[in-house]
């Protein structure tokens, strides 16, 4: 057997060497690769659960609690029929508003209407803010215990979420001064107006005070005061829409007009 040349060994080994080390190079690009292509999946799997999150599940429970907000209203109406022979109305509309007891934790009580929401909005208010009322599929605006009620002197305080779990307030940004808001419970409609805006940190909680931001002060005013978190998909502050109330009618009266054209026949 002939022996290589001495000259031919260290080529050789070189090329071994080459090999060997592109090998090398291929695991280690190899891996990378692979670590690459598991955070891409991740990322993606994560943007789709917060799609899910902020829209899909979102649009879910904004329709459950929609649903659950028309049959509470449509119960309190059938439980009442209009009056035949009602009494005139007079310039100051039905008197004064009926004031409600203010109910239990979780209890639902009234049902609020938004037209600037869009002709389908309608959630049910309940009394208390925790995750149970806020959360819930059948509920989704709380009611600050705190605060007064529908049609009383002070401030009728009410908080929801923005983009989530229902996003009960989502347009609330969008209101107008002059914009009507409704308010019904079992009793009637309590019909309020716009009047501004406020951004204020979580911990303002003077804002929900009977005179806002004046908690010393006897209110004169029935005010009601929407909150949620701002801006969107973050909680550093609040937005405060307040609004000034105009009037109520009993049930029996019907609904007022513009709110009549928005609900559903029962």
């Amino acid at each position: 057997m002939t022996e290589p040349a001495p000259s031919e060994v260290p080529a050789q080994r070189g090329r071994r060497a080459q090999r060997a080390s592109a090998a090398r190079a291929r695991r280690r690009v190899s891996v990378v690769g692979v670590l690459g292509e598991l955070l891409m999946t991740g990322g993606v799997l994560v943007l789709l659960f917060l799609a899910w999150q902020l829209w899909w599940n979102d649009a879910v429970m904004a329709a459950s609690q929609s649903r659950a907000a028309e049959s509470i209203s449509q119960g309190w109406t059938a439980d009442v029929a209009p009056d035949p022979d009602p009494a005139p109305v007079t310039e100051e509309g039905y008197g004064d508003p009926v004031v409600a007891t203010a109910p239990g934790n979780a209890d639902a009580f009234a049902v609020l209407y938004v037209p600037r929401f869009g002709a389908d909005y309608q959630r049910t208010i309940a009394q208390g803010t925790g995750t149970d009322v806020l959360n819930s599929a059948a509920l989704g605006i709380g009611h600050y215990p705190s605060t007064q009620m529908p049609g009383e002197v002070g401030n009728f305080a009410i908080a929801s979420h923005r983009s989530a779990n229902g996003g009960g307030m989502h347009l609330i940004h969008e209101l107008q001064l002059g914009d009507a808001i409704y308010v019904q419970t079992a009793d009637g409609y309590y019909t309020y107006r716009f009047r501004d805006f406020e951004y204020v940190p979580p911990s303002a909680v003077e804002a929900i005070a009977p005179v806002p931001h004046d908690p010393e002060a006897t209110p004169v005013d029935r005010l009601i005061t929407l909150t949620t978190c701002n801006p969107l998909l973050s909680t550093a502050e609040r937005i405060i829409a307040y609004g000034v109330f105009e009037s109520w009618q009993p049930t029996s009266a019907g609904a007022p007009a513009e709110l009549a054209a928005m609900m559903p026949a029962g």
